[in-house]
């Protein structure tokens, strides 16, 4: 993310005196794009949205929405499979449920799936047009720095619009091996899985990252024999350490095969599944793959180079902590800029644009504010400073960690793996990152996140009340093992 005190613009192009109304041309109709153009509408400018793929973009359509529905049934299967210890039999022979007492019609979980993005979609589609955004369907590109060309599926020039401000949301696209092309039918990348209609006998997952371990997880929980080539020592590089062990001890249990330290060189087609041959010359036999290589912004042919909009040798466009490019008038956001490829982040840039061009008083991006989950089971949430920070002396913290097992809320499920950790500034407490690994840990980091953006200390997470029983009992007794210890 470049510095706004680099050479950036410093200001928005000039807008029009009051009594005329502003033009914002958005392109991109996901939620960096949406959420701009509900800002902008709101705000009264003459607000336009250019979109090819259909509203709500990828994290509605193939991604976001559809991935966390398909776990919806997972966690659900799962929840099953784990339920033995709560008494719950068979109503015909009295035996305990287990991984292989329920099966999945894939067909329909992907008809559920596809519908309820459709609905997602058309439900934002309905509030741009309340709102009094102009939705354009083609392909959108810059004719300059204040000009959009649409055009419609066969290249052909629609419509000209003139911008007074300008908001590039393109997203990005999964990315491929040249040598294991994605046919949609037994090589898949995260996009195509929906279509499929009956379950992977056995998919090998490569790629150990979010996309690929929530993935492996889901499909394990839905039936399917599943292994995960991970060039890694371990999956989730890059997320908190004790989190990886909990979700590997969890993949090992649950009997999804891990291959670490192992790299795809290609994937290829069989008469009934597919072949993948590591870079060690092995050969993985399955029935699909799945491609979760990350993604390739959508930013060629967009038109940048002329308009002067500058990009990242990964084609990534830059922007600073309010979203502005390097034209000004110009702004980005979402996956197309690289900054985090989060839907919340996102929807946060797109509205932190728009009140920034806009006029308003605005505050940047604070990336140690922003929280994430991956949808494995269990769940993994996390905000703001890590515990690797801290132990490589970039951050100073103390790290407080409560194991979920002592919960009694936790007992009563039968909640076994998990934890949660949180990190506080020496001498002051104040909360500067935390660590959720649970079910629905997704929704349990909300009050960390909210400690660390109002810098709260342990002593106020500790003192405020919680239900109990509650899983989020142990938010606050971790904190008070910082706040009824004596200083060091």
């Amino acid at each position: 993310m470049t510095d706004p005190s680099t050479a950036l613009p410093s200001d928005p192009r000039r807008l029009p005196s009051a009594g005329d109304r502003p033009r914002v041309v958005v392109i991109g109709g996901g939620p960096g794009g949406y959420e701009a153009a509900l800002t902008a509408a709101r705000h009264g400018a003459e607000t336009v949205l250019v979109e090819e793929r259909g509203i709500g973009g990828a994290a509605v359509i193939t991604d976001v929405v559809p991935s966390k529905t398909l776990i919806a049934t997972a966690d659900v299967l799962d929840l099953v499979a784990g339920s033995q210890q709560l008494g719950i039999r068979d109503a015909d022979n009295g035996t305990a449920p287990t991984a292989h007492s329920l099966n999945v019609d894939l067909a329909a979980v992907n008809a559920r799936v596809r519908e309820l993005a459709a609905a997602q979609s058309a439900d934002i589609r309905a509030s741009l047009a309340d709102a009094g955004v102009r939705v354009v369907d083609g392909t959108g590109r810059l004719d300059g720095p204040d000009r959009v060309e649409v055009l419609d599926a066969d290249g052909a020039l629609r419509e000209s619009l003139e911008a007074d401000v300008l908001l590039l949301a393109v997203g990005a696209r999964p990315r491929e091996l040249d040598s294991a092309p994605c046919d949609g039918e037994r090589i898949l990348n995260w996009t195509q899985l929906y279509d499929l209609e009956q379950l992977p006998e056995h998919l090998i997952v490569v790629g150990s990252g979010v996309t690929g371990a929530e993935f492996a997880s889901a499909y394990r929980a839905l039936g399917s024999e599943v292994t995960l080539v991970s060039s890694r020592e371990k999956v989730l590089p890059g997320t908190d350490a004790e989190a990886a062990d909990v979700l590997e001890d969890a993949f090992a249990r649950r009997g999804v095969t891990v291959r670490s330290r192992s790299r795809a060189a290609t994937a290829r087609r069989t008469e009934g599944g597919v072949v993948v041959t590591l870079t060690s010359g092995e050969e993985i036999t399955g029935s699909h793959v799945l491609m979760a290589l990350g993604g390739i912004p959508w930013t060629a042919d967009l038109g940048l180079e002329g308009a002067g909009v500058r990009v990242r040798e990964s084609g990534h466009i830059e922007t600073d902590r309010v979203s502005r490019t390097s034209v000004r008038g110009v702004y980005a956001a979402g996956d197309c800029t690289g900054v985090y490829p989060l839907a919340s982040v996102a929807a946060m840039q797109g509205r932190i644009a728009m009140h920034h061009a806009l006029g308003d008083a605005v505050s940047p991006l604070i990336s140690a504010q922003v929280s994430s989950a991956i949808f494995t089971s269990p769940e993994i949430a996390v905000v703001g400073v890590s515990e690797q920070e801290v132990l490589g002396g970039e951050a100073a913290g103390e790290v407080m960690v409560q194991r979920l097992d002592t919960n009694p809320r936790a007992k009563m499920q039968g909640i076994t793996e998990g934890f949660v950790k949180l990190i506080v500034r020496p001498g002051s407490h104040t909360v500067i990152g935390a660590v959720v690994v649970a079910p629905r840990a997704s929704e349990l980091i909300l009050p960390y996140t909210l400690a660390v953006a109002h810098r709260l200390t342990a002593e106020q997470v500790a003192g405020t009340f919680t239900v109990y029983p509650s899983l989020t009992g142990s938010l606050a007794e971790v904190a008070r093992q910082r706040a009824l210890a004596p200083e060091s």
